[in-house]
């Protein structure tokens, strides 16, 4: 049965400031049918409400409590361990972790830093690693689809830390299972029952199965010809965003 909806944003939905073909309609069908809704993202360039005043500007009517993030899976991390970060996130997300002490860190953050992966960066954060710190993720996703095409984005430099400190990462965002658990309570129904709807076979697909989560892989954003053969198991392979939500929505209708 589906009866919970996990989306993902950046690929699936929208395309740098452009919606994809037939999404906002889409969107529209899925709020319709009634389904719990959440769109799961690993983006940790723009904070929550940056993220849904984005998504508003170019024609998504949704919550911004709908939105759930790695980067504020990584601040409820941080609380609940009592860890003071070394932030090596954009500048754009540094909002998301205001109110946290900062001196004398004992952790090390890495999101989608951008240009703020800069030598001295990320050497600060190669020393705190060195000295006991722990390093927690935003994800591992090793790139994604920009306006101008891919682009590097969170993992290889996670990689590159994990290999210099001798250390591995706490990974909060995809594709831990723990994200995708945590995104499905936060619907409100079992991990059997909700489906994760994505452009990238393994981060969004494969390690949403892996957790027991239902599986929707679009051919658009970052899908490259093939890649649903890195897959194992039965998933929806779609189109676009538009033919995966009327799958969707057809089963739930067959009760399926």
């Amino acid at each position: 049965m589906i009866k919970g909806i996990l989306l993902d944003l950046a690929g699936t939905i929208h395309v740098g400031d452009a919606p994809l073909p037939g999404a906002i309609s889409a969107v529209r069908a899925l709020a319709a049918s009634g389904l719990p809704l959440r769109f799961v993202t690993n983006t940790s360039r723009r904070t929550r409400a940056a993220l849904h005043e984005d998504l508003r500007r170019i024609g998504f009517d949704i919550a911004a409590e709908e939105i759930f993030t790695a980067p504020l899976a990584v601040r409820r991390y941080l609380e609940e361990h009592r860890l003071r970060p070394y932030l090596l996130v954009h500048q754009h997300l540094l909002p998301e972790y205001d109110g946290l002490c900062c001196d004398n860190p004992d952790a090390v953050v890495v999101g989608d830093a951008e240009e703020g992966f800069s030598f001295r960066n990320m050497n600060t954060a190669f020393r705190l690693l060195k000295g006991g710190a722990r390093l927690l993720a935003a994800g591992r996703t090793r790139y994604f689809e920009g306006g101008g095409g891919l682009e590097l984005d969170v993992g290889p430099f996670v990689a590159a830390l994990e290999y210099a400190a001798e250390t591995t990462a706490v990974v909060l965002g995809k594709p831990s299972p723990d994200f995708f658990l945590e995104a499905a309570a936060e619907v409100g129904v079992e991990p059997s029952d909700c489906i994760m709807v994505g452009d990238d076979a393994e981060t969004d697909i494969a390690a949403a199965l892996a957790a027991g989560v239902q599986g929707a892989l679009v051919q658009t954003g970052k899908y490259r010809e093939g890649d649903e053969r890195r897959i194992g198991g039965d998933f929806i392979l779609a189109r676009n965003i538009a033919s995966a939500v009327e799958e969707i929505v057809g089963r739930v209708k067959r009760g399926g």
